[in-house]
């Protein structure tokens, strides 16, 4: 791959691979080691992974979109160590009846809002230096902290659907802020109805900006790159800022903003909804995201360099 290649691949990760190796297979298929993610799905959930190359990799943390939808499966019947299927049965009751609707309303009504969860211990949260996991793995339970999340919307998909060993099911899909565990909302769902409960399937459907429609399988990503139409792949590093409000520079102050400069706040820009600002050169090039300086009034400051003097690139 070219080396001055950048952008984002919209990547629809299979299930049975973790975000990681996703990550090494993307860049291994496109020649690069500068590769990174923008939000981990865990290895038995597929869905929309936004991979940042070359200097799109300063942008991961600004990408990791506040608001996502999953299209997610809660079955009610037992409970598992990690809330979702590939843990170890913990409590068990089958409902006896299917739910009715009016129920199936109530509680995702009551779970729709500003909620609190608590990570599971099988969770990459850190606690005193070490991931939930780590302490699961090796047997042993720790104070977790809780945080509150927002759900925006909870849709029931489809009727209750009784299975084979007695347990229900149910699809739903959620659209949440940044940091929801959908494990923990399937656990929750079965809670409030009274029967243990796990996430039996789940797929991410949009992150942010890339949605579902945009993206592309690994084969379709190395054919692609075989008959070289990897730009055609590629979403630009200024069409992925678009969550952000933008201005155009003159060249004189494009040069300023190169070298990292103070700028003046321009007319009719304000940070009170959006935290930063896409500044753009004459051009149509984005070369960094800037926020205000609470130390200058009137003023703004760069918060993140995507393009400087030393590496236009």
């Amino acid at each position: 791959m070219d080396q001055q290649k950048t952008g984002i691949v919209p990547l629809w990760k299979p299930r049975g691979m973790t975000s990681f190796q996703a990550v090494k297979e993307v860049g291994r298929l496109l020649g690069t080691k500068k590769a990174g993610h923008t939000g981990t799905l865990d290895p038995e959930v597929d869905g929309v992974l936004p991979i940042c190359i070359g200097r799109a990799t300063k942008l991961v943390e600004y990408l990791t979109a506040e608001e996502k939808v999953y299209h997610g499966e809660v079955t009610i019947g037992f409970s598992t160590t990690t809330e979702d299927q590939t843990g170890e049965k913990v409590a068990e009751a089958v409902p006896e009846e299917l739910f009715n609707s009016a129920d199936l309303e109530h509680v995702f009504t009551s779970l729709t809002g500003a909620i609190t969860q608590t990570p599971p211990m099988y969770s990459a949260v850190k606690v005193k230096g070490k991931r939930l996991y780590e302490y699961a793995r090796n047997g042993e339970t720790v104070e977790r902290p809780s945080r509150q999340v927002t759900i925006y919307s909870l849709t029931l998909l489809n009727a209750p659907r009784r299975n084979t060993d007695g347990t229900v099911s149910l699809s739903f899909r959620a659209r949440c802020s940044k940091g929801t565990y959908i494990r923990t909302l399937a656990v929750s769902i079965g809670e409030k109805l009274g029967f243990p409960a796990h996430m039996s399937k789940l797929t991410r459907e949009a992150s942010g900006f890339f949605a579902a429609d945009m993206c592309l399988t690994l084969d379709q990503l190395k054919q692609s790159v075989l008959s070289d139409r990897l730009d055609e792949c590629l979403i630009s590093v200024e069409e992925a800022l678009k969550m952000y409000p933008a201005v155009t520079v003159s060249e004189k102050d494009a040069g300023k903003v190169l070298q990292g400069a103070i700028l003046p706040l321009p007319e009719g820009i304000s940070f009170e909804d959006d935290p930063f600002l896409a500044v753009f050169s004459p051009n149509g090039t984005c070369l960094a995201l800037y926020k205000q300086d609470d130390k200058r009034a009137g003023k703004m400051k760069p918060e993140k360099m995507i393009r400087t003097v030393d590496h236009p690139g």
